[in-house]
């Protein structure tokens, strides 16, 4: 009889715990830290300045040589 309760606890009760403790982890963590905002913003004006930089490399080879594209599509 005294063996029941710590092999109750090992398979059901300590597993149900691991269980619930990751759930309530993975709930709170959600969401972005605002380290990972400023990150995601960093990276976002980076593309948009790297998208910019590219459409006028774009249209100076358009005017400075016109079959730019016919060769490298």
């Amino acid at each position: 009889m005294n063996d029941t309760i710590p092999i109750l606890f090992v398979t059901v009760l300590a597993p149900l715990w691991i269980i619930f403790h990751y759930i309530t982890k993975m709930k709170t963590a959600k969401g972005l830290t605002p380290e990972d905002e400023k990150m995601l913003t960093d990276v976002w004006e980076s593309t948009k300045k790297m998208e910019d930089r590219i459409q006028t490399l774009e249209r100076i080879l358009d005017i400075e040589s016109p079959s730019w594209r016919q060769r490298h599509e």
